[in-house]
């Protein structure tokens, strides 16, 4: 598998560690509590390519500095690396395989070292130490630990949305990154349903240790616009509360996911899905003319090409290459669905690396015609087939052309010239 990727990398081996002074400092807050698996699935580890990826290499040619990114970035495959089918399943109230607020920093820390291009890393310990404040601050500061657990998850409820304001931010208001990133949502108290859901698993994860909660606490996690994530007591639950259950797996896709989308590099069309609007952006720059109908799909393709060329972060409506990029790249660790690939690919494309652009169209291909799930057609599947084929179509062509595997401008695209935001 690696064979077919060939992209020259230097991370080091997934199987290292990273630094012990940093990210690992609070290991011990795995909770002791059982192993309980809400799907099914093989106890057996999958097996994980060795994808070795385009961007930072990319921005380390550019001159960009990439050294902290590298690190959040190993530290984050040190999380996940070997979790079998069963335990991506289990809920993040008793998760013990990952640690997930040292897997959601390392998001943060690698994404403000690609926005900041700051010679400091990212702090990661004081952003961990808050969690295990909050905690603390809990207990110290009620009186109903040992009451009945719907008194005791009504009083931490009224404790960190109430007494401490953390709130949802508003999600459709793209214009500040913090909702998206654990460090800041510790900082303004605002963010999205799953940031809050990660930092209430992290306090009773902490309680559990502390052998202060003596229930069996699930989360009940909203999936509407307003509600805030929650605990109760799993004896007293109801079947209509299982499609609430946050599992490991989808927490972790859906902040990838969330940051994944605030930053594609192309906004113009969002009735499109992130790949069509991309593959649309390739076809409109390269025709000489355009009809008059299609005129302002043109100019939004061309901005967006304008502000790929620049790099520029003058507002989240614009994107960020580097970012959605990266994004991209982790979502493909994650092994969380195979048209990672494909979007990674598009972007690839877009940053004049066709040879690891087609590389990855042709793994995309690979697995989705290996998959035992039977793909469902629909209007969207059949126009995202059709683009697929037109990209490839293309990407064959460049292939032809001598020393197309010599990206003239990938540089240019993800150095960032633009003040951090």
């Amino acid at each position: 598998m690696a064979a077919a990727v060939g992209i020259v990398s230097s991370y080091p081996c997934l199987n290292s560690s990273p630094s012990p002074s940093k990210y690992s400092k609070y290991q011990s807050f795995h909770p002791p509590c059982r192993l309980v698996c809400y799907g099914g699935g093989s106890e057996l580890p999958p097996v994980t390519p060795d994808f070795k990826f385009a961007l930072h290499d990319a921005l380390d040619s550019s001159g960009v500095d990439t050294t902290h990114a590298r690190e959040a970035r190993q530290n984050f495959m040190s999380q996940i690396k070997g979790l079998s089918s069963i335990e991506r399943e289990v809920s993040i109230s008793i998760n013990r395989r990952v640690d997930l607020a040292n897997t959601a920093i390392s998001i943060s820390a690698e994404d403000f070292a690609l926005m900041s291009q700051s010679s400091l890393p990212l702090p990661v310990d004081p952003f961990i130490e808050r969690l295990f404040d909050l905690a603390m601050e809990f207990c110290k500061t009620n009186k109903v630990l040992r009451t009945s657990p719907e008194a005791f998850l009504d009083s931490l409820y009224n404790f960190l949305y109430v007494k401490k304001g953390f709130h949802r931010s508003n999600m459709r208001s793209r214009l500040e990154p913090h909702p998206l990133y654990l460090h800041a949502v510790l900082t303004y108290q605002s963010g999205s349903a799953y940031m809050l859901a990660l930092i209430y698993s992290e306090i009773l994860k902490v309680l559990r240790l502390w052998s202060l909660l003596d229930f069996d606490c699930e989360i009940f996690f909203p999936h509407d616009r307003y509600g805030l994530p929650r605990g109760y007591h799993k004896q007293k639950s109801a079947e209509s509360d299982h499609p609430h259950i946050l599992t490991v797996q989808t927490l972790l896709e859906e902040i990838l996911k969330n940051v994944k989308e605030t930053f594609w590099p192309f906004q113009d069309d969002q009735t499109k899905s992130l790949f069509l609007r991309a593959v649309h952006a390739v076809l409109c720059t390269d025709r000489s003319s355009v009809d008059e109908e299609r005129g302002f799909h043109l100019e939004s393709a061309k901005a967006s090409q304008r502000r790929l060329d620049r790099r520029t972060l003058t507002s989240l409506h614009l994107g960020d290459t580097s970012l959605a990029l990266s994004a991209c790249e982790r979502l493909i660790l994650l092994g969380f669905d195979p048209k990672e690939l494909r979007d990674y690919s598009v972007l690839l494309y877009h940053c004049g690396l066709y040879e690891q652009s087609l590389q990855y169209l042709k793994l995309y291909q690979d697995r989705k015609g290996s998959s035992l799930l039977k793909q469902a057609s629909n209007e969207l599947s059949i126009l995202e087939d059709d683009a697929v084929e037109k990209l490839m179509m293309r990407l064959n062509l460049i292939s032809m052309e001598e020393g197309w595997s010599k990206p003239p401008h990938s540089g240019k695209i993800l150095q960032n010239n633009s003040e951090p935001s």
